[in-house]
């Protein structure tokens, strides 16, 4: 029983991972547009990107991660936007900690951010939203 739940935990991150992958590039792409092209403040800029791919993360991971059947979709969203309120500042926390006191990069900056958010975001997730 302990080996079936590792190996779909393992499998569902696998899972969370290439859908948080297709967030990355809609966050990237968004942070991107405003903060170089629209000179948006970049935290601002950055809070966009995020929330944005978190909206686009939340029907894929509803759909095909979780297979969530929850007919309560309004509160199901409510859940995992909190989820992804709370992994918006960690991932502010991070950037800002990394690119502001540390000097790196922004964009370096960001992965960091980004990785330590998905880990809060999937064990979240898992046992919160879609649980």
């Amino acid at each position: 029983m302990q080996n079936l739940l590792k190996h779909n935990a393992i499998f569902l991150f696998l899972k969370f991972g290439i859908v948080g992958f297709m967030g990355l590039i809609v966050d990237f792409g968004i942070t991107y547009i405003f903060k170089e092209i629209l000179r948006v403040n970049k935290f601002v800029s950055n809070a966009l990107g995020f929330l944005l791919a978190a909206s686009s993360n939340y029907i894929l991971n509803r759909i095909w991660t979780f297979k969530s059947e929850n007919p309560d979709v309004f509160q199901e969203f409510g859940k995992f936007f909190i989820v992804s309120i709370i992994g918006l500042g960690i991932n502010s926390a991070v950037l800002w900690f990394c690119n502001e006191k540390l000097k790196i990069n922004f964009y370096i900056s960001k992965i960091f951010a980004v990785i330590v958010a998905t880990m809060w975001n999937f064990l979240a997730n898992w046992l919160y939203t879609f649980s």
